[in-house]
C-alpha cells in the first residue's frame, strides 16, 4: 500500500480526507496526518477557529475555479456535521431554523444603492456556525475521520522539512523522519514558514508572490448597521479608492467580538461571532490590497513587518486601538467614547495606527469609510473603533504541477482564502487522484 503524508489538519485537510474516503483512496493509500498542535483542541485551524462563516460565491474566497455545486456540497457537509442541517426522506438537505444565514445583495435596490456610491457589491450566500459551534463541528469531523481505514493522526508532530527525492519524499519532523510516495501540504496561513522554506530551495514553485492585504478591524454599535445585518448578515463590497488601491470588507460579525490572531512571532487582530453569546457591537475588517513589482518578492515578510511594528508600538504582544476621528486626524487616542471594545483590554493599548500603517493604506481606509458614510449613516461616528493591524497573507501562489508527488493545498498555496474554498481544494485534489488510479 502506498503512503501519503498530510501535513496540517485544517480546512483543506478536512476536504482531502472527505474525498479520500468518498472516492475510495483508502483502498490504495494509507495517510499519516501530521499536526503540530498537541491535541484536537489545540490544532492550528486558522479560519476554522474564527467565526465559522461559510459561503457559496464565485466572487470571493480564492482564485480557483470551484463549481458552485462543489461549494454547496462543502457547505452542506459542515452544516450536517454541526446539526444545523439534516436530510429529509428524499435526501434533500434541510436547514435548521436556528441557522444564521443570508444572501448578499439579492435585494436589487440595496445593490444599486452601493453601486451608485462607487462600490462593487459582491453577491454571495452566507451560513454562520459561530466560533463555538464550529469548534464542536471540527471535533465531530475528527471523530469520524479516525474511524476511516488507513488514516493515522500524529499530534504534536511539527514538520520542519520536506525533501523531494527521485520517486519518494522525505518528511522530517522534530522527532524523526518518514519516507512517503506523496506529500500533501495543508498548513494554512500559519504554516507559511514551511512553504517558504520549500520555495527557497525550489523558486520555480512560485507562480506569483506580489500581494498582501493590510488594514484594520472596525467596530461599531449594532444599531448603525442593524438593517444591513438583518438583510444580508454579511455585506461584501470593494472600492477602488482615490489612491488607486482596492479596498474591501471582510468577515463581518454582527453582535460579535474582536479577537487577536497569534502567529509565531507577532499578533494581528481578527474577529468572530458565537452562535449563542452575543454582544451589542458589529465588527468587520477593512483591507487594502497591496500589489508590488519586481524586485519585491516577499509579501509575507512585508505584512509580518507591519504587524510586528504595531506590536512594538503596543509594547509587546498587543494591538493598537484607536477612535476613528483620531485616526483620521493623525492623533493618538487617549480616551474612548461611547463604543465599548469587545476585545479584552489585556490585548490592546490606546494609540495611533498612523505610526504603523503606510500612508497610502491609511488614505485608502479613510476614503473607503467616508464613501461608505453616504450609504450607511453613522459609519464614521468619531468614536467608532479601529484595531490594527489586520493582515491577510496571500502567500506565494504555488505551481502545483512542479512536483508530481508533492501538492500544496488551501490557504498556504496562495489559491484560496476561505474555509469553503480551502475545503473544496482538498476535496478536488482527492477526486483528481482517484481519477488517475
Amino acid at each position: 500500500m502506498k503512503k501519503i503524508a498530510l501535513i496540517g489538519f485544517g480546512a483543506s485537510a478536512i476536504g482531502f480526507l472527505k474525498g479520500f474516503e468518498e472516492f475510495g483512496l483508502n483502498k490504495i493509500y494509507s495517510v499519516d496526518v501530521y499536526e503540530k498542535g498537541e491535541d484536537i483542541g489545540r490544532t492550528g485551524f486558522g479560519g476554522l477557529k474564527y467565526d465559522g462563516k461559510l459561503f457559496i460565491s464565485k466572487g470571493m474566497g480564492g482564485d480557483l475555479e470551484i463549481p458552485l455545486s462543489v461549494q454547496r456540497r462543502v457547505v452542506e457537509f459542515y452544516l450536517l456535521k454541526s446539526g444545523l442541517a439534516k436530510t429529509d426522506n428524499k435526501g434533500i438537505v434541510v436547514f435548521s431554523e436556528n441557522l444564521e444565514r443570508g444572501a448578499s445583495f439579492e435585494n436589487e435596490e440595496l445593490y444599486k444603492k452601493f453601486y451608485h456610491a462607487g462600490f462593487e457589491p459582491i453577491r454571495s450566500h452566507f451560513y454562520h456556525l459561530g466560533t463555538d459551534l464550529l469548534t464542536e463541528t471540527v471535533q465531530k469531523i475528527y471523530e469520524d475521520y479516525i474511524t476511516i481505514d488507513n488514516v493515522n493522526f500524529h499530534f504534536g508532530e511539527e514538520v520542519i522539512q520536506i525533501i523531494p527525492q527521485e520517486s519518494k519524499v522525505v518528511v522530517v519532523t522534530k522527532n524523526g523522519e518518514g519516507v512517503y510516495d506523496k506529500v500533501i501540504v495543508a498548513v494554512g496561513r500559519r504554516g507559511h514558514k514551511l512553504v517558504n522554506d520549500m520555495v527557497k530551495n525550489h523558486p520555480e514553485l512560485i507562480l506569483s508572490n506580489d500581494k498582501v492585504d493590510l488594514g484594520i478591524r472596525f467596530e461599531l454599535p449594532d444599531h448603525v448597521v442593524a438593517e444591513l445585518n438583518k438583510e444580508m448578515y454579511e455585506f461584501k463590497i470593494r472600492l477602488r479608492s482615490k489612491t488607486g488601491y482596492i479596498v474591501r470588507t471582510f468577515c463581518n460579525n454582527p453582535s460579535g467580538k474582536v479577537t487577536i490572531e497569534k502567529y509565531d512571532d507577532f499578533v494581528t487582530v481578527n474577529g468572530h461571532a458565537n452562535s449563542n453569546q452575543k454582544t451589542s457591537n458589529t465588527n468587520f475588517a477593512i483591507l487594502v490590497t497591496h500589489s508590488f513589482t519586481q524586485p519585491f518578492n516577499d509579501p509575507v515578510g512585508y505584512g509580518s513587518y507591519i504587524s510586528k511594528l504595531s506590536n512594538i508600538l503596543a509594547g509587546g504582544d498587543k494591538v493598537i486601538l484607536q477612535c476613528y476621528e483620531d485616526f483620521k486626524n493623525s492623533k493618538r487616542t487617549k480616551k474612548l467614547g461611547r463604543v465599548e471594545p469587545t476585545l479584552d483590554s489585556s490585548y490592546y493599548i490606546l494609540g495611533d495606527l498612523n505610526l504603523a500603517l503606510p500612508r497610502r493604506t491609511i488614505e485608502s481606509i479613510i476614503d473607503f469609510l467616508e464613501r461608505l458614510e453616504e450609504v450607511i449613516p453613522g459609519i464614521t461616528y468619531p468614536d467608532n473603533l479601529l484595531y490594527g493591524a489586520e493582515v491577510k497573507f496571500y502567500t506565494n501562489k504555488i505551481n502545483n504541477g512542479f512536483f508530481e508527488n508533492i501538492k500544496i493545498i488551501g490557504d498556504c498555496s496562495g489559491w484560496t482564502r476561505s474555509i469553503t474554498y480551502a475545503t473544496a481544494h482538498g476535496y478536488m485534489l482527492a477526486k483528481s487522484m482517484s481519477e488517475m488510479n
